[in-house]
């Protein structure tokens, strides 16, 4: 049994379905006490219904909704142990198809939110010598085709996690980044709906194309990203700072340029 009245005390954005929710169920197995976040109060709180946590719905780009996470935590528990970064959101498109709102909207998101969370949350976490954990994605170290809000934006997140980790790495704070590969959740099938268009085929053929070169011939799990997450956030990873830990299959690995004169598949059998 876990001392709940002493157990740690997280924040995790983004919180409601996919990787957020997956991590929360996490953390609180572990014995985390949670304050949880994100725009849509109803999944927020059918995840909390599980598990030991308080909801405060809202955005992350709004400063005000940063500080209140962080004094609702404080309030409510006394401390503040680790932030994990998750709220997202993705917008297809080319630079010449990205117009500033979309790119304002997918930057405000996914860097400027968590810039806000991680300033707000800074003094408690030098407190108690804490954790930070940032969900970025591969297109923060490869560029993929009509994604070039989104990849400048998990970059930069990639970038803020490690200037935190020099900053601050000396009061005890440690950032890290999770970066990773087609994970099936409901975001991404909601990209994988955008890819069928009219194709034909069905959510799990699509998938099967996306991770055809993936080495584990797969998309992962929410709760194969928030393991990566949960340990990072762990005592387990204390000397671990400004690291990227990829969860993506293989996927970054793979040598673009040989793919096009096949690969082989579990069977043996060369294919192309």
């Amino acid at each position: 049994m876990h001392d709940r009245t002493s157990a740690p005390v997280g924040i995790i954005t983004g919180a409601g379905s996919g990787i957020g929710a997956a991590v929360a169920r996490q953390l609180s197995d572990d014995g985390w006490r949670l304050v949880l976040t994100g725009r849509r109060p109803g999944p927020l709180y059918a995840v909390a219904d599980a598990i030991e946590a308080i909801v405060l719905p809202g955005d992350v780009r709004s400063e005000t909704h940063c500080t209140a996470l962080v004094d609702a935590a404080i309030e409510t528990y006394g401390r503040l142990d680790g932030v994990v970064l998750n709220a997202g959101i993705t917008l297809p498109g080319r630079v010449d198809q990205t117009s500033p709102e979309q790119w304002r909207l997918v930057l405000d998101t996914n860097l400027t939110g968590p810039f806000l969370l991680c300033r707000a949350a800074l003094g408690p976490l030098r407190s108690s010598r804490g954790a930070i954990v940032a969900v970025a994605s591969i297109a923060a170290t490869v560029a993929g085709p009509e994604l070039a809000a989104y990849g400048v934006a998990k970059a930069g997140l990639l970038r803020l996690m490690q200037s935190i980790a020099v900053d601050f790495g000396p009061a005890g704070v440690r950032a890290n980044t999770v970066n990773p590969g087609w994970i099936r959740t409901e975001m991404a099938d909601a990209e994988m709906e955008a890819l069928i268009g009219t194709s034909g085929a069905t959510l799990d053929e699509t998938y099967e194309r996306v991770t055809r070169y993936v080495p584990a011939r797969r998309p992962g799990s929410a709760g194969e990203a928030a393991a990566a997450v949960a340990w990072l956030m762990s005592a387990q990873a204390s000397y671990v700072n400004g690291a990227i830990v990829t969860v993506d299959g293989g996927a970054a690995v793979v040598d673009a340029g040989m793919v096009t004169f096949g690969v082989k598949p579990a069977d043996g059998k060369l294919s192309s």
